[in-house]
């Protein structure tokens, strides 16, 4: 499991963790039973404080990313892929609030970003069934 933390950042560590991992699940590169690191070896490895990875750990498993079973350890939960699906539904949001966002910050009108939006949604279908072809 690889986790990089960002000094800099206004993000706090426990969310970077927290974000990291799930996107390493969704990504498939943490898999359902999968052993995460217990809460001690993983802030000594990240060298930060306990508490700090506790809350990543208790941030992901209350929304059912990973399970803790005491006296056991961490594990990634058996994630539906409804859940997974719908995290990958609120990046996509987000992901766009920022297009459009930016598009308004540069004077676009709504017809203009809808129209926009028709075209590349268009040029995306054709390139999906580009891809499915091959």
């Amino acid at each position: 499991m690889d986790i990089v933390l960002d000094n800099g950042g206004e993000v706090p560590f426990y969310q970077q963790i927290a974000d990291q991992i799930k996107v390493q699940i969704m990504d498939g590169k943490l898999t359902p039973g999968e052993e995460l690191p217990s809460i001690r070896l993983l802030a000594n490895e990240l060298h930060i404080s306990v508490i700090t990875t506790k809350r990543a750990y208790a941030e992901l498993a209350k929304v059912g990313f990973i399970t803790q079973v005491p006296g056991k350890g961490t594990f990634v939960a058996d994630c539906s892929s409804n859940l997974i699906r719908e995290e990958h539904i609120r990046a996509l949001e987000s992901d766009l609030l920022v297009c459009f966002s930016r598009a308004y910050a540069l004077g676009l009108s709504a017809e203009e970003i809808l129209f926009m939006t028709e075209v590349l949604l268009e040029q995306a279908k054709e390139g999906a069934r580009g891809t499915s072809r091959h």
